[in-house]
């Protein structure tokens, strides 16, 4: 077999693979239409309500801090049953700010229970610190939030009767997200989480499949916790470790997409990369963990199958990449390549796994507008965004890629969290934040993959591969929109912006109506130029 085989043969064993985990999105919008009138309902109400905690785990979040304190203190709960535990790890000002902002808390609220746990020894990262806080929670369920979350007050209102069932562990809330149309960014990292959300939290959870705790916006039973073993920080997602591991224990999981929780989302590029980042290595960590135990539990069928391709997801990635690279030369050996083969075998797998993506996003939308009531992004506009996220999750893929090698061959990398601005408003600026993205060389490796796809094009258009050529440009501008804003938002930018603000006389820098320590730290400029080259990168964050 010549080489042209081979690489044709491998091409068009890939595509399928892939299109298997496109296809499975379509079968998770059929279980969420199906068991739709499955909805969660209490079976009663606590004629005493339980002592509750709300555990806060931190990590250099000076930005959005007093944000977070101030919601957590206004939740309504019967103050004799309720505790927050501030259970930070800063090494910043942040710790500051917190104990000044818990002062101030306390003079507003003398009823207030507040415990603030400051570690020096940052053993299991978040993991660590959720466990270390167990051992003085007050409270029988524990509710999590993690430092971006702003929740409303009545969500415990909603939420805690639940647990009159005493098989329930958990229960989850969606994630809203308070600065979506920000940028295009945002608005596709929407899209994308409410997919994540809607379809396949509600069709997993309403045909009783496994589903996995998000490490925040959700509440724990404490028993349950301690049953399935603790947290783990084996694993970058401590929370999907223990999910499974108590599910398989028995234990019942609750899903309530009807109630919000409204969190802030990465406005960097390489901060979003950075958090797929870990939420791809971490549920490949768990699958090699917990995929086999799954497999020889007494678990049914459909609940083995579902964690199968639940938590091997991200192997998509890895083949999506080989695919990419064998685009180029599939081309080259394919120069007789008729129309009839490419309407019989590439477009039918393009087009079957495009729609079903497609299909996914419209209808999860569709659904989360009904439960918050909005008109604001209709099918036509969820149906424009497509091919963003279609694109983004294309270029994704060489640090998706590093990601899954890195869990299958084992290399141990430490938590690192996504760094959180605040970031409510179009206007507000985030360029001059302390925390910012690390270096990175994948930028430079993404944006070579997006030259290469400038070469296929040429070739598809030389040799009339029309019908090819939409298809390629998904593949250019993804790797060219990812590697691109990744280096100007990173050093690259930096230095170009720092050069130009050399040449230019400082603008007056506006402060923002909006920052959340206008009275405990610096505001922020929101008009540049404002010179940012000084900006010491004391929390990098990323690859």
């Amino acid at each position: 077999m010549d080489a042209s085989s081979v690489l044709t043969t491998l091409y068009l064993i890939i595509l399928p693979l892939l299109a298997v985990y496109g296809f499975h999105r379509s079968s998770l919008v059929y279980l969420y239409y199906r068991h739709k009138d499955k909805q969660p309902v209490e079976s009663g109400k606590f004629a005493e309500l339980p002592a509750v905690t709300v555990q806060l785990p931190l990590f250099n979040e000076m930005y959005v801090v007093e944000r977070l304190l101030d919601a957590v203190s206004a939740i309504r709960y019967p103050r004799d049953r309720y505790q927050i535990q501030v259970l930070d790890d800063s090494t910043d000002e942040t710790c500051e700010i917190c104990r000044n902002k818990i002062d101030q808390l306390l003079v507003r609220h003398p009823d207030l229970d507040i415990e603030y746990v400051h570690r020096t020894d940052r053993t299991g990262f978040k993991a660590g610190a959720l466990d270390n806080g167990l051992g003085t929670a007050k409270g029988e369920l524990v509710m999590i939030f993690d430092a971006d979350f702003v929740p409303n007050p009545d969500i415990l209102e909603k939420t805690v009767h639940h647990f009159l069932d005493p098989k329930v562990a958990v229960v989850q809330c969606r994630w809203e997200h308070i600065n979506r149309d920000f940028s295009a960014l945002t608005e596709a990292q929407a899209l994308m989480l409410n997919g994540h959300f809607v379809m396949e939290h509600a069709g997993r959870n309403r045909s009783g499949r496994f589903f996995n705790f998000n490490g925040t916006a959700g509440m724990w039973r404490r028993a349950a916790i301690v049953d399935a073993g603790g947290w783990h920080h084996d694993t970058l997602t401590e929370d999907m470790d223990l999910s499974y591991r108590a599910q398989l224990r028995g234990w019942r999981f609750v899903y309530l997409p009807d109630i919000a929780a409204p969190a802030e989302l990465p406005v960097e590029m390489s901060a979003f990369k950075a958090q797929q980042f870990r939420w791809a290595k971490g549920s490949i960590q768990v699958a090699r963990k917990m995929l086999p135990t799954i497999l020889r539990s007494n678990a049914t069928w459909a609940q083995k199958s579902e964690a199968f391709f639940h938590l091997t997801n991200n192997f998509a990635y890895p083949l999506l990449l080989l695919l990419s690279l064998l685009l180029l030369p599939n081309l080259m050996f394919r120069t007789t390549h008729g129309v009839r083969e490419v309407l019989m075998i590439d477009l039918p797998l393009f087009f079957g796994t495009t729609l079903s993506i497609a299909s996914f996003y419209i209808t999860s939308e569709r659904e989360v507008a009904r439960m918050s009531g909005s008109t604001s992004h209709s099918t036509w506009g969820t149906l424009a965004q497509i091919p963003l996220v279609l694109s983004l999750g294309i270029g994704l893929c060489v640090n998706q890629t590093r990601a899954v090698m890195e869990a299958v061959f084992g290399r141990e990398t430490e938590f690192v969290r996504t760094p959180k601005h605040g970031i409510c408003g179009k206007l507000e600026n985030w360029s001059g934040k302390k925390y910012r993205a690390a270096k990175s060389l994948t930028p430079f490796f993404e944006l070579l993959m997006a030259a290469y796809f400038v070469v296929a094009v040429d070739i598809a258009v030389a040799n009339g591969h029309y019908i090819s050529v939409p298809f390629l440009l998904l593949f250019l501008f993804g790797f060219a929109y990812v590697g691109a804003t990744s280096a100007w938002q990173g050093g690259f930018g930096q230095v170009v912006r720092g050069l130009w603000q050399r040449d230019e006389q400082p603008g007056v820098a506006v402060i923002s109506p909006r920052s959340p320590i206008a009275a405990s730290a610096t505001p922020d400029p929101i008009l540049l130029p404002v010179d940012t080259t000084g900006v010491e990168l004391t929390d990098q964050v990323g690859l």
